[in-house]
């Protein structure tokens, strides 16, 4: 056949293909309006039916904007401008020292913490506000291995501590730090083995209730109740759960807890952390880091340091008032909820993310890291995406505001007092578009096909 013939006989079979090819983008599309449309309904239908749906109008929000970084830096609730205002203004410029008693300044640690502590199933004075996570992890671990020597059947043979080794870095560093400092060896565990990592030997063990970086929840219960069969104590980070699910601390028979208080919390940035001594433990918690606001009697300026009684005995210097009365103020949009009902909606938010994830997202781009199984899943969706970086700046630039764990971790934090179906689904289909438009990344291995002898 000669070329002009043949280039005659292509040019039909050419025309056909490019109309297949625009039938099948037509029918993508109209598929695509179609299940927006679903969703979109459904996610109006959840807004309707949430118990929580006007508690998000006790925040300030941008409504060009879908906040899913929770789990990062909670958003700030309306009422803490003007309380700081008053405390500026009025408490300290105004009474100045005396808002120290007047002000409620000097009982503002414990009485926070009487404040977090319903929402993390703790008693009445078990918990005091105060410092930062990290200072508290590192007061925790030592306090630990310290309350299991003080014990009259104390085994010398226990000398380590366990650490989840996917644990967020700074709690392995302290770890690392106590175990020297006590002389125990620290024994990184990865957390799907911590409970066959038990044993006569382990002293302490330092757990994240759920991982930052997956979202994963782990069996708070269970590793309690192993870790004491086995003799050990447990010092559990709370950072990533307090305020987004029922913990139980009392409930489950937990030693030591610490949690931060700027995610769920909404306590703002750098807010002062919280820290849980059980009662039973509270007469023999002996602090590695005693100060004059955890002496029983602070203004005798005793060179002698005797511990407070109860869970006083965790402050250490003078509190940063303004971060804590600012938390304080935070904590009243918690006024009249549940955390049972948070944990119901946190659930079906990132449920419902899911699912429009799955519609929206070109196939096999994004990979979920976050249990599917209600009972291993926090308050986060964590996606591993190639192409993470260019995805996650992209979509803040349209308003979809969520956080990126390198190398390749999208993360979405659901945080249900002001986290909405329509906020879910929009993030959703903007991280499909955005996905569509970021081409994915080709493998080095697979970008060139090599054959012949010897490969």
């Amino acid at each position: 056949m000669s070329e002009p013939l043949a280039a005659s006989a292509a040019a039909p079979a050419a025309k056909t293909t490019e109309l297949r090819a625009a039938t099948e983008l037509r029918e993508k599309a109209t598929e695509l309006r179609a299940t927006t449309a679903e969703l979109v309904a459904k996610a109006a239908a959840l807004d309707a039916a949430d118990e929580l749906a006007g508690r998000r109008e006790l925040f300030t929000l941008d409504d060009a904007s879908v906040y899913l970084d929770g789990n990062s830096l909670g958003a700030l609730p309306r009422n803490v401008p003007e309380r700081l205002q008053d405390v500026i203004a009025r408490q300290w410029g105004e009474l100045g020292i005396r808002s120290w008693t007047e002000g409620g300044w000097w009982t503002a640690p414990e009485r926070i913490g009487d404040r977090i502590a319903p929402l993390v199933g703790a008693g009445q004075g078990q918990i005091v506000v105060g410092d930062s996570t990290s200072v508290n992890v590192f007061k925790a671990v030592v306090a630990a291995v310290r309350l299991l020597d003080a014990r009259e059947d104390g085994d010398p043979v226990r000398d380590e501590i366990l650490v989840d080794a996917t644990t967020f870095p700074t709690d392995g560093y302290i770890a690392r730090s106590a175990a020297r400092m006590t002389g125990k060896r620290l024994v990184p565990v990865d957390p799907e083995k911590l409970l066959g990592a038990l044993g006569p030997r382990t002293a302490v063990v330092l757990v994240n209730h759920v991982d930052f970086r997956t979202g994963r929840l782990y069996d708070l219960p269970g590793i309690t109740t192993a870790a004491h069969e086995a003799g050990a104590l447990v010092v559990w980070d709370l950072c990533h759960s307090a305020g987004a699910l029922p913990v139980g601390l009392d409930t489950h028979g937990v030693d030591l807890a610490v949690g931060c208080t700027y995610k769920y919390l909404n306590g703002g940035p750098g807010s002062p952390a919280f820290l849980y001594v059980a009662e039973r433990h509270q007469a023999a918690f002996d602090s590695p880091l005693p100060g004059w606001n955890s002496h029983t009697d602070p203004f005798a300026m005793d060179p002698d340091f005797a511990a407070a009684d109860g869970a006083v005995r965790g402050r250490v210097g003078t509190p940063d008032i303004l971060s804590m009365l600012a938390l304080e103020a935070a904590l009243d949009v918690w006024e009249g909820v549940r955390v049972e009902v948070v944990r119901a909606k946190s659930l079906a938010l990132t449920d419902f993310f899911l699912e429009c994830v799955e519609a929206y997202a070109p196939p096999g781009r994004v990979t979920s890291m976050t249990p599917a199984a209600h009972a291993e899943r926090g308050s986060q969706v964590a996606l591993r995406c190639a192409e993470a970086p260019a995805v996650m700046e992209t979509l803040i630039a349209r308003g979809v505001i969520g956080d990126l764990r390198r190398p390749d971790v999208l993360r979405f934090g659901f945080t249900p007092l002001y986290v909405g179906f329509a906020d879910a689904e929009r993030a959703a289909r903007a991280l499909g578009e955005v996905l569509t438009e970021i081409p994915a990344r080709v493998p080095a291995a697979s970008a060139v096909e090599v054959t012949g002898p010897g490969v």
